[in-house]
């Protein structure tokens, strides 16, 4: 059980190797077979998705995406199956990060909402004279 809040990476030396939006690009590009399908899904330039596919591919040992160029219909990727093992470990982590904090993210979340906020005053508007 995942909870809003709470988000996991995964370092692989000084970069993120998996964090959530590295495991939502892999997910939709097994569900399309498509990196430009899943970089539109998920409002990113095709350019961007590419870069995190290669990125996520150069911190394993193993490749997570491979892509197919040519044919009739194009090229296309897909998730290898050591990528979806990858992708369903790392919500697993999720899974028990968020029951390990729960009680004290509840607790947070409940001291957040009774503290609030002055709403936000606008700036006085300086009008000219002539």
């Amino acid at each position: 059980m995942r909870y809003p809040g709470l988000t996991l990476r995964i370092l692989g030396g000084a970069q993120p190797a998996m964090g959530p939006g590295k495991a939502a690009l892999i997910e939709r590009i097994a569900a399309s077979g498509s990196i430009s399908a899943a970089a539109r899904d998920m409002g990113m330039s095709y350019r961007r998705a590419w870069q995190l596919v290669e990125a996520i591919n150069a911190s394993f040992a193993e490749p997570v995406v491979v892509t197919a160029t040519g044919g009739k219909r194009g090229g296309g990727a897909s998730v290898t199956p050591f990528g979806r093992d990858l992708v369903a470990r790392f919500h697993a982590m999720e899974d028990k990060a968020s029951a390990a904090i729960a009680d004290d993210l509840a607790q947070f979340k409940v001291q957040l909402a009774t503290r609030r906020m002055p709403p936000a005053r606008k700036p006085a508007v300086r009008r000219k004279t002539r």
